[in-house]
């Protein structure tokens, strides 16, 4: 006589090595997420610092053509007249209010000593060389 052979039920759930992949695919994507939003906050910081230079750049050019004061020539025969910060930033009666920051540790900006030439910019970013932060070339702003 054959005795029957009862089958051994097996009990619902994951393995430890299931476990395992599962956590680590976790990781993997969340470690893809952290490297997005890491390189999305420094393309942002970069737009902002590049608006802040725009945004001193046009209150330059505003107060010298108001007060029709000469820019310095490209090829450097006269200097231009002279600029100082007090005149754009930082007083009420100036363009801009509070002294705009670089967004990536909050330096503030160099102005030039005198009114650039048309197509230069009259700020730079103390950040522009380590960081990659804004534009090599800033030809024909």
């Amino acid at each position: 006589m054959k005795t029957k052979k009862t089958a051994t039920k097996l009990k619902p759930g994951l393995t430890l090595i299931e476990i395992t992949v599962v956590i680590l695919v976790l990781l993997t994507l969340i470690a893809v997420l952290f490297i997005g939003a890491n390189i999305y906050k420094k393309g942002a910081d970069r737009a902002a610092c590049i608006l802040n230079i725009r945004n001193i750049h046009q209150a330059v050019r505003a107060n010298q053509n108001l007060y029709n004061l000469k820019p310095a020539t490209t090829d450097g025969s006269f200097a231009g007249a002279a600029l100082t910060k007090d005149d754009i930033v930082g007083t009420a009666d100036s363009y801009i209010e509070d002294e705009p920051l670089c967004p990536h540790d909050t330096s503030a900006y160099t102005f030039v000593a005198n009114y650039p030439a048309v197509g230069t910019v009259a700020v730079t970013c103390t950040n522009a060389t380590s960081l990659d932060h804004v534009p090599a070339s800033t030809e024909g702003w």
